[in-house]
């Protein structure tokens, strides 16, 4: 049985499931050099949820961008600064859905907005819903062009877009 299919009924409570930050990753990958080399990074504080109520369900994630991390820290001190996340005045990048349909075996199709130092850029991806018992795990992963939200800095023109995007969730829940 999917998550979203019993909840769906009119009159029936929210179910909400908290996203579980020990047990999930948010994680990205540009290329640069020329395309030659792949930085990969991670961030380390984030929160969101899985709710899915009369309107069905909706995702939300918030990142805390100030803790990106490379393993090299003048780029995050970089990544960080008004060339790319900006963190000083866009603290946060959020991720809300504004569609999500569900499909055969937890298969999800999404729609929603990525804001991101300051910019909003339309996203639509498909994202693999697991339950674990009283758990779930939503599982994603997409491109996105990074000079929509301004981030285009790169010496010699260096840095190559897209960048990817990969979410692996586990989301405990609860009844609203």
């Amino acid at each position: 049985m999917s998550a979203t299919s019993s909840e769906q009924t009119p009159n029936t409570a929210t179910r909400q499931w908290k996203l579980d930050p020990t047990r999930s990753t948010v994680e990205f990958r540009v290329r640069h050099f020329w395309g030659l080399i792949t930085v990969v990074g991670h961030f380390d504080r984030f929160e969101g949820a899985y709710t899915v109520g009369a309107d069905g369900p909706e995702i939300e994630l918030t990142i805390d961008a100030a803790s990106l991390d490379t393993g090299r820290k003048a780029r995050d001190k970089h990544l960080r600064s008004a060339d790319f996340f900006d963190v000083a005045a866009h603290p946060y990048t959020r991720f809300t859905s504004t569609g999500v349909v569900e499909a055969a075996d937890g298969d999800l199709h999404v729609t929603g907005e990525l804001e991101a130092a300051g910019r909003r850029v339309p996203l639509v991806f498909d994202a693999k819903l697991r339950n674990a018992g009283k758990e779930i795990e939503i599982e994603a992963a997409t491109t996105v062009d990074h000079r929509l939200f301004g981030m285009t800095w790169s010496p010699l023109g260096t840095l190559r877009s897209p960048s990817t995007l990969h979410v692996k969730a586990r989301l405990t829940g609860s009844r609203s």
